[in-house]
């Protein structure tokens, strides 16, 4: 049995199916981690989401922010944008049992000593701390009626982590860094706009995974997000979004040996 970590699909379809068949995936004893974002840019994200789902057991995924677009704009206020390529999700037949299975995701995913998110971890976090404030999220995902609380999502601020914050607010804090996360201050302090590679971070900023005191620094970090690293030179950090939608790669990794698997997009 092998386990496969499976960076940004964003709806490439075609690229996941190539990629499982160069790992000969069998759906009978290998299982599939995907780091988020399986939706949206790609043209099916109907048939991407759909195969996930049907996978059952053998797959689990951590919400991306592309994910949980698509839910604020199925079940919340918002609207899709002129670049979103997910309405075939939101007319399916099954559309409800597709978004109820999303909603069930969590931001975060612990396996055999590794830790799975989709862009990053603030430096001041522990594993506890990701795990309990990744609950505290998905508990509201799973509500009835989750539409407000979608919406009340939608901001940078806080953009400072503190236990004296509200509930909703911690909520906003943690799916802005385990969702949007690339650069921030040592004190977890946030920062959205910049998207270069992590060697030329914002003055006063460095990529999450370079600062040193960092309390994840000797645990294996596996994440997608930053389409624009294919590679970092730092012990336990493996990002894993290579492009896909952008021409390059669609990647996967076998947890044992962290071989790295690879298809043209």
């Amino acid at each position: 049995m092998s386990s496969y970590l499976i960076g940004d699909v964003q709806g490439c379809f075609d690229s996941l199916q190539a990629l499982l068949k160069k790992v000969k995936f069998s759906s009978d004893k290998d299982r599939l981690f995907f780091l988020g974002d399986v939706v949206n840019r790609g043209s099916k994200s109907l048939e991407t989401l759909s195969f996930i789902k049907d996978l059952g057991d053998n797959a689990q995924m951590v919400l991306g922010n592309h994910d949980f677009h698509l839910l604020a704009c199925a079940l919340g206020g918002k609207k899709p944008n002129k670049k979103d390529t997910f309405t075939d999700v939101i007319n399916a037949n099954n559309a409800d049992s597709l978004l109820d299975f999303l909603k069930n995701q969590p931001l975060a995913i612990t396996h055999k000593g590794v830790l799975m998110v989709h862009a990053g971890i603030p430096p001041n976090w522990d594993v506890d701390r990701v795990i309990q404030q990744s609950k505290k999220v998905q508990k509201h995902l799973k509500k009835v009626n989750i539409s407000q609380f979608l919406d009340d999502m939608y901001d940078n601020k806080p953009n400072i982590w503190s236990q004296d914050l509200s509930e909703l607010a911690q909520c906003r804090y943690s799916i802005n860094a385990l969702m949007r996360l690339r650069f921030c201050k040592p004190n977890g302090a946030l920062e959205f706009d910049c998207k270069m590679n992590y060697t030329h971070p914002p003055k006063g900023f460095k990529a999450w995974f370079m600062h040193k005191n960092r309390l994840l620094k000797n645990t294996d970090i596996f994440f997608g997000h930053w389409s624009s690293l294919s590679s970092v030179n730092q012990a336990h950090i493996y990002p894993m979004d290579h492009g896909c939608v952008w021409g390059r790669k669609l990647s996967a990794i076998r947890l044992k040996g962290r071989k790295i698997f690879s298809v043209s997009c």
